[in-house]
């Protein structure tokens, strides 16, 4: 057993070889995969393929640790990490169980309950795994901690050594089943799919291209050999089966009732096929068949999926949403309604719904439709299943009965179309330069889009205002329940929408939008119960909050945004004369989203000035371009605050020096002040040579005399229209800047930081703040400025300077919502 003697440490790579040895000697632990610290893998003894052909058969993938550890946890959230970032379980082969060890313990967990965080792809796996601090570390710490403390298995490798090995006799135990197939599972599919597209894929005799166009995917293709046995189909109702030798598509009679198909056969023999299948065991067992055909969309490419809207609506949220449609229709209201889901994808939001006589569902990927006749979880009637592309068909392809609901008002009023459509914008920024793009053939153009062009303008660019605008003007009185992204309420793109689209919006309620599977970002996607028979232009509502494990976490105030913003407000003191700028203001959208992008510097890129999204910060205007920075920079960007938009603020912030003078220090000294020195002449340190230290005169003294009050500025009471008036405005003093205790307070840090960096006789003595934190902190290998310094009186420093600035920032955020900057 590994043993610590006179305190030494034992070191990582001399505990994995223990481990091995006294643990797994009867395995292979030499297989190495990616930058996994230790697997365990099957001893086969005769390789009869080649090391690129086999499949590498895991028992266990480990992080390990020298020394002892004081959270085993952190070392499972590493190895999560490690996997998430180069995807292995699309490469290999994944193991039964997730392991942590150290010099005293070995924990693990079973893969099965870990895998759903590696399908999350609104979170960023680019980091460094082995960096506890980064705010994905965290993140994913939170997210997995409560599995990891309910579900692992730890052992105190001296005191619990016969439970362990007890443990791993048992569940690592080999069977002559496992070394002869391989079953594919929920956890595995995935992977198996991965391997089939670069083995299999190719000997299919098929034009991808065109049968793309039909709307059937290689995925399909890997469905029909999953779901077989012996290469017979065990589902009839797939888009595509096996029939033996050959794949059958488009199963349908032609008109004189004769059997009526498209045969798709191999190029190569099935040589490749059965090649690849011989290892496993088909079908998967029965119990994961429903998963396996839900979660198609995880099968699907990112942007086909996007354009689609081939998503899982977690179900956690489907009940929610069929909550709040009884609070508002009443409790027997499934009873009383007709229910159409017009983007059913595989029909995992009709779950819960009871009364199937009075259910449609349809969407446009027929693949999906064969897939829902396929399990009919429902038991819907057949013809209540259907293929429908919303946004192009006309409404004579639905069923009859269908179509005499729809042309029936008073039944109308009685239906309700329940749906989560897809998201994707139709010029996003990924594909608008693609120009051949699936976004450029499958987005831009719709018959909707064409028909209500006019009327919405930038509105059609989303898909789902798209879908809502065509059920309010072509199937009105209906109820529309609709999971969306909160644009239809607060956009600015979605202002002519909001003037057309007139109806009541009843009840809403917020989730985080990571809660969904087909959604990257921090924001909120909301469930909304509109009644179109009620012709009301939406300002207000209040709507839930629940945390992603449906907690409730109050109510939010959404607001319509005037179309004065705060942008508005900082062009009225725009100033035009180049020679007096001392820096750029880099403004951003006017929501909190966009924050991050909001920073002062004396060189923007290219691309913000083309975009006129940079304004000159002049000591005319210094004062508004310091509070438009620091009301954005004081507000936390969070899931729930993420799309809200600043404002054009009330008059009283003109008499509030202390937050005027609160803000202006608040610029100087916040990290997204980007001022460099080797960018220009640095006007902004706040001090002088001597208080500082310098034995070199400063380039400019502009700050300090700004604050000392020896700058003339342009008296701007008559009005804040700087560009065409400032010649006629007469010049003032605004007098020696009294600062607030609290911004006092992060002056006299700053001052102590600048001294700190003069007792070091640097080179640079015209430093900015970036330039000292750059000068202590310095650079990794990718050019990024890192997080702290070697130097412990730097730390210090810097630290009690932070500490300074959140006080600060507390008090500058009070006023944010007092001056209506932002309405909470």
């Amino acid at each position: 057993m590994p043993k610590s003697n006179n305190n030494r440490v034992i070191l990582e790579e001399e505990v994995k070889n223990k481990v091995a040895a006294t643990y797994f000697n009867g395995f292979d632990c030499t297989k190495i995969i990616g930058k996994i610290d230790f697997c365990v893998c099957i001893r086969e003894a005769n390789q009869t393929q080649s090391s690129e052909e086999s499949i590498i058969k895991s028992l266990l993938w480990a992080e390990a640790k020298k020394g002892k550890q004081k959270n085993i946890y952190e070392a499972f959230i590493q190895l999560i990490l490690t996997i998430g970032k180069a995807r292995f379980f699309t490469v290999y082969l994944p193991p039964r169980f997730l392991g942590a060890f150290d010099e005293k313990t070995i924990a693990f967990i079973s893969y099965e309950k870990i895998q759903e965080v590696f399908e999350k792809n609104d979170f960023n796996w680019n980091v460094t795994p082995s960096n506890h601090n980064t705010k994905e570390f965290k993140q994913l710490y939170e997210i997995c901690k409560s599995n990891l403390k309910s579900e692992s298995y730890i052992f105190d490798r001296k005191e619990n050594e016969k439970e362990l090995k007890k443990f791993i006799k048992t569940n690592f135990g080999v069977n002559s089943e496992f070394l002869t197939y391989i079953s594919i599972d929920k956890s595995n599919f995935l992977f198996v799919y991965q391997r089939w597209c670069k083995k299999v894929k190719h000997s299919i005799n098929v034009n991808w291209d065109e049968v793309e166009n039909d709307k059937i995917l290689d995925a399909d293709f890997y469905l029909a050999d999953l779901l077989s046995k012996d290469n017979k189909a065990c589902i009839e109702n797939l888009h595509v089966i096996l029939r033996g030798d050959h794949y059958e598509l488009d199963r349908k009679k032609d008109e004189l009732g004769f059997d009526c198909l498209k045969q798709v056969r191999f190029n190569d023999s099935q040589e490749a096929h059965k090649l690849f299948w011989n290892p496993y065991e088909r079908p998967p067992e029965n119990k994961y068949w429903d998963y396996i055909t839900d979660r198609r969309d995880l099968l699907v490419p990112s942007d086909i999926r996007e354009i689609r809207g081939s998503y899982f609506t977690p179900q956690i949220w489907i009940k929610k949403s069929q909550e709040y449609l009884a609070d508002v229709l009443g409790k027997n209201w499934q009873d009383e309604y007709y229910i159409w889901d017009c983007c059913a994808g595989t029909g995992n939001m009709e779950m819960g719904l009871t009364n199937s006589r009075n259910i449609w569902a349809s969407t446009i990927d027929q693949a999906d439709v064969d897939i829902m006749k396929a399990t009919n979880k429902l038991n819907l009637f057949e013809n209540h299943i259907f293929q429908f592309d919303f946004l192009n068909d006309d409404f004579s392809k639905c069923p009859e009965e269908l179509q005499a609901i729809l042309n029936d008002e008073e039944k109308r009023k009685r239906l309700i179309i329940y749906i989560n459509p897809p998201y994707k914008e139709a010029t996003s920024s990924k594909t608008i330069s693609q120009e051949n793009s699936r976004h450029r053939r499958n987005v831009a153009v719709s018959k909707v889009k064409e028909k209500y062009q006019k009327q919405l303008n930038q509105g059609t660019k989303e898909l789902f205002i798209q879908f809502l605008t065509r059920i309010y003007f072509e199937i009105p009185s209906a109820f529309i329940a609709n999971f969306s992204t909160l644009k239809s309420l607060q956009g600015i793109h979605c202002k002519e929408f909001r003037n057309i689209f007139l109806a009541k919006l009843e009840k809403l309620f917020i989730v985080p939008a990571a809660t969904f599977d087909n959604v990257s970002g921090e924001f909120p996607i909301g469930f909304f119960i509109w009644n179109t028979k009620k012709n009301e232009k939406f300002s207000f509502i209040s709507a839930e909050i629940f945390d992603s494990t449906n907690k409730y976490l109050g109510q939010k105030n959404i607001y319509v945004t005037p179309d004065k913003n705060i942008k508005t407000w900082l062009q009225e003191y725009k100033d035009k004369e180049n020679e007096n700028r001392i820096a750029y203001l880099v403004r951003g959208s006017a929501d909190v989203q966009n924050n991050n992008i909001v920073y002062v510097t004396l060189s923007p890129s290219e691309s913000v000035i083309n975009a006129s999204n940079a304004s000159n910060i002049t000591k005319n205007n210094l004062i508004e371009n310091s509070i438009f920075l620091s009301v954005r920079k004081v507000i936390k960007n969070t899931w729930i605050n993420n799309r809200d938009q600043y404002l054009y603020p009330k008059d009283e912030w003109k008499s509030d020096i202390d937050f005027q003078t609160d803000c202006l220090m608040f610029s100087l000294l916040d990290d997204s002040n980007n001022v460099k020195s080797k960018d220009g002449e640095n006007h902004w340190i706040p001090f002088t040579e001597d208080q500082v230290g310098s034995k070199k005169e400063f380039q400019s003294h502009f700050m300090s005399d700004f604050i000392a009050g020896k700058i003339e500025i342009l008296d701007k009471n008559d009005t804040p229209e700087l560009p065409n008036l400032g010649e006629k405005k007469e010049k003032k003093k605004l007098g020696k800047i009294t600062f607030s205790s609290e911004a006092q307070a992060v002056y006299n840090s700053g001052l102590e930081l600048w001294k700190y960096y003069f007792s070091k006789n640097p080179k640079n003595h015209n430093a900015s703040y970036y330039d000292i934190r750059e000068y202590f902190q310095g650079r990794d290998n990718n050019g990024r400025m890192n997080n702290d310094s070697d130097d412990a009186d730097y730390n210090q420093c810097i630290s009690d300077l932070r500490e300074k600035m959140k006080v600060l920032s507390r008090k500058i955020e009070e006023k944010v919502y007092e001056y209506e900057f932002l309405i909470k």
